[in-house]
């Protein structure tokens, strides 16, 4: 049997692995993909002092320490169920892993807007985009277009800029129920004014200061060019939607309209765009099943990008043993996830009796919130409201576990 086992190996996963395995436990992790990295793979940018944050780097440099303290991997490998008797039962199409300790890392998934032709082939989520160009080094096209504004697309429209790829646009799809808040320009504009500071501009860097009230909002909505923006040299669109992707065996164009401030289309303003690939974005969601075959509990928190296992800042959760880290707990970036895998690793090494200082714990946690504060791309404007709620949900569950004793 095993101290701990791990499912997933990206940042989160491997800096928990790490933290494990250097006090001394015996470390295995599962993954579905065929290396270690997970998100983490296909990340490349420049940050504010410089540098360039390169996601294949990290991902070989914590998976080289791992490897080398002993942690086994297992790749290729997707876990089809999970129960606790006395210990922990994970169970793949492999074999059967038996821990004392388990930590749930699996990180999150993309939420695509349905648009008319988006079964044709050249469509596919912005984060495949992502991965085929940053992973594989192969471009998903010689011209594409991006369907969805907001934080993920335009971070991955900067990575497809840097790699040569001619991005068309950056637009929203037509309204409709599930579209809803991805398709109201002033909703998006208020998502927008988080990644600002990486745009090249000066420009758009002191207009996104000045939309700070919702007045300001609806004036620069009402005011937006039609054509758009321009970031990185590609267009932001908020007055333009797809609605319809064409195309015979595959894409071979997009359909777009003028709307107007509310989202709505305005009639003949149709216009036809050739391009040969489509990326959709429609943000992203904790990746929670899992967690939900355990049997956790959860809650649903709409400033961490959906339903959240309750766990508290050691990331421990409401089952002994079972603990989570990375977006599995709410949409953020690596940086954060990487550090909630080191406290989560520590928390772990304390409940199998290693030596942990208390200190070391309290003094991770307040890292997690130092690298929150420092996020160079937050996903969600509102996470830390949504840290607040998922604290006083446990709070509240400890509460109500004293008063039934």
């Amino acid at each position: 049997m095993n101290d701990v086992i791990i499912i997933g190996s990206g940042p989160a996963g491997l800096t928990a692995a790490v933290t494990c395995a250097k006090k001394g436990m015996e470390v295995i992790v599962i993954d579905e993909f065929t290396i270690a990295g997970g998100r983490l793979l296909g990340q490349l940018y420049e940050q504010p002092d410089g540098s360039w944050w390169n996601g294949i780097n990290e991902s070989s440099r914590l998976y080289d320490q791992a490897t080398s303290l002993g942690v086994k991997f297992y790749f290729n490998t997707s876990v089809n169920n999970i129960e606790k008797d006395k210990s922990w039962f994970v169970y793949t199409e492999k074999e059967t892993f038996v821990s004392e300790k388990l930590l749930l890392a699996t990180g999150a998934s993309e939420s695509p807007a349905p648009v008319p032709g988006w079964t044709l082939p050249g469509v596919m989520s912005v984060g495949a985009a992502q991965v085929m160009t940053n992973v594989h080094r192969v471009k998903p096209g010689n011209k594409g277009i991006i369907i969805g504004v907001n934080v993920l697309s335009a971070a991955i429209a900067m990575e497809l800029n840097l790699a040569g790829i001619d991005v068309a646009a950056l637009t929203l799809p037509k309204m409709n129920q599930i579209t809803n808040n991805a398709s109201s320009p002033v909703k998006v504009m208020d998502s927008l004014l988080h990644v600002s500071h990486m745009a090249p501009s000066k420009f758009i860097k002191l207009g996104s200061k000045i939309m700070k009230n919702d007045l300001m909002k609806n004036m620069g909505i009402a005011l937006y060019p039609k054509k758009g923006v321009k970031m990185w040299g590609i267009p932001i669109q908020l007055r333009k939607a797809v609605i319809k992707i064409y195309g015979e065996q595959k894409v071979e164009g997009v359909k777009t309209a003028t709307i107007n401030t509310k989202g709505q289309v305005i009639s003949g303003t149709e216009e036809d765009i050739p391009v040969d690939f489509v990326c959709i974005s429609g943000g992203l969601y904790p990746l929670v099943e899992l967690a939900a075959v355990a049997g956790c509990a959860f809650f649903y928190i709409e400033e961490l990008g959906g339903y959240v296992p309750l766990h508290n800042e050691r990331m421990e959760t409401t089952l002994e043993g079972l603990y989570v880290a990375g977006n599995i707990t709410g949409i953020e970036g690596a940086k954060v996830a990487a550090a909630q895998g080191y406290t989560a690793g520590l928390s772990i090494a304390a409940g199998c009796g290693k030596s942990v200082a208390e200190d070391e714990i309290k003094d991770s946690i307040q890292f997690i919130e130092k690298t929150r504060d420092n996020a160079y791309i937050q996903f969600h404007s509102k996470v830390k409201k949504g840290k607040q709620i998922l604290r006083d949900q446990w709070e509240n569950l400890e509460s109500s576990s004293l008063d039934s004793v």
